[in-house]
């Protein structure tokens, strides 16, 4: 037993290596949509930053607003990549297609004092996918998951009538779990598993500056944060592997080590520009930035190993690259409280072809959004709709598992979101 032990073990290393190289990259999938006005717009909403949730957007943005102001919201969408292999009329569904999150943020502006304070409970980033067992990539990537939540007191000092600054701490959590195949090529018989969570602490920064009464100008800066993910690996394998010169049977062969890694979620910078032609329309412009290049290479550490087999430090090459979000929106004001909006996103993509991982629907993506709203002397609500379309990416020449196995292929993308938020200011 023992031999058969260090034979398959000598099989699951390499997959194990190469997988995590793959799989691991998934950490980072952007939730842009804090709150359903500014979602309605596209998220062209730095420049505007009038309610609450500029706590996200653009925090200097708070200091607009007079009194106590609640937002809380409800995001829920519905997604389905698809996947179809080279040379193959077949194409295979995500299973894991409906997410959900909330969101909520409170702030005051005292009289008298140029000084406003807020704070923001929300989910800027998250993950999760599942993907059949017979795709084709399993020992790649089969599930994964990533909550990430953060919790964002700020201020924001009122310099003039025209500009003001903004900025707060960011405390995150966030819990990762990530699962591959191993040997068997179509079968859930054998797999591999990352799960940690951990704390990081950053911060955001704003500036919103009105030149002219028609122009508003905002400037928002969330940093990088990075988390120590502690948990552990496991590995397991419940049917018999092919040794010449006969097959034996290793049966519930596990593996189990603690193990930790320090993930570092990236920067990101806003500039957005609105022009109000009249009080009845908000026109807004913003380019949004997100530093993905600052994640290399991941080190996975291991409290334990077996010499010789399985490595106590494993490196994960990450290699992603800077992307863009291009973001425009409308807002037509109607009167009595009233308004409707439109919005539209060019999301570029930044998973290169050669560590592409099928958890991230990652490939250039549309957003149309619509929306309306209504702001009373007590409660105002906002809902958004928005469709998400990703035109075919063909990945070639992604890296081979132990296995052989490649996410080579072609991916497609569609989403329909809703976000409904509601509010309060006395």
């Amino acid at each position: 037993m023992r031999t058969n032990l260090l034979v398959t073990l000598k099989l699951l290393l390499p997959v194990i290596l190469q997988g995590a190289t793959l799989t691991l990259s998934a950490g980072g999938f952007r939730l842009p949509d804090q709150d359903a006005f500014a979602m309605a717009r596209g998220e062209a909403f730095a420049a505007t930053a009038d309610n609450a949730s500029a706590i996200y957007y653009n925090p200097a943005g708070i200091a607009q607003l007079e009194g106590n102001n609640f937002r809380a919201g409800f995001y829920g969408i519905y997604m389905d990549p698809t996947y179809t292999p080279p040379n193959s009329g077949q194409t295979f569904h995500n299973d894991d297609n409906f997410g959900a999150v909330p969101q909520f943020f409170y702030a005051c502006s005292p009289k008298d004092i140029p000084v406003s304070f807020g704070l923001g409970v929300y989910c800027p980033q998250g993950l999760s996918s599942e993907w059949p067992q017979d795709t084709g990539f399993r020992s790649i990537a089969t599930k994964g998951s990533l909550t990430y939540l953060t919790i964002n007191p700020a201020v924001a000092w009122k310099l003039g009538p025209d500009l003001s600054l903004g900025g707060g701490v960011m405390v995150n959590y966030a819990n990762m779990d990530l699962e591959q195949g191993l040997v068997w090529p179509a079968q859930s018989f054998d797999g591999f598993r990352f799960r940690g969570d951990g704390w990081g602490v950053g911060y955001n920064l704003g500036l919103l500056w009105k030149p002219h009464k028609q122009v508003s100008i905002g400037i928002s800066f969330r940093s990088a944060s990075d988390i120590d993910l502690s948990g552990h690996t496991d590995g397991y394998n419940n049917v018999a592997l092919p040794s010449p010169p006969a097959p034996f049977t290793v049966p519930a062969l596990t593996y189990r080590s603690a193990a930790h890694g320090q993930f570092s979620f990236p920067l990101n910078a806003v500039f957005g520009i609105s022009y109000r032609p009249t009080p009845d329309w908000n026109c807004e412009f913003d380019a949004e930035y997100t530093g993905w290049s600052s994640v290399g290479t991941l080190l996975i550490k291991q409290s334990g190993s077996l010499p010789g087999l399985i490595p106590q430090n494993i490196p994960v090459v990450l290699d992603w690259e800077p992307s863009w979000y291009y973001e425009f929106g409308v807002t037509r004001y109607l009167g009595r409280g009233w308004q409707i909006s439109g919005g539209y996103i060019l999301n570029e993509n930044a998973m290169p072809d050669a560590h592409y991982t099928p958890l991230v629907a990652d490939l250039d993506r549309h957003f149309f959004s619509i929306g309306t709203g209504f702001k009373g002397e007590l409660f105002d609500f906002d809902v958004a709709y928005q469709l998400g379309y990703g035109p075919t990416r063909t990945v070639s020449g992604s890296a081979p598992s132990a296995i052989g196995q490649t996410a080579n292929g072609n991916y497609d993308f569609i989403s329909h979101a809703i976000l409904l938020t509601v509010g309060m200011h006395f």
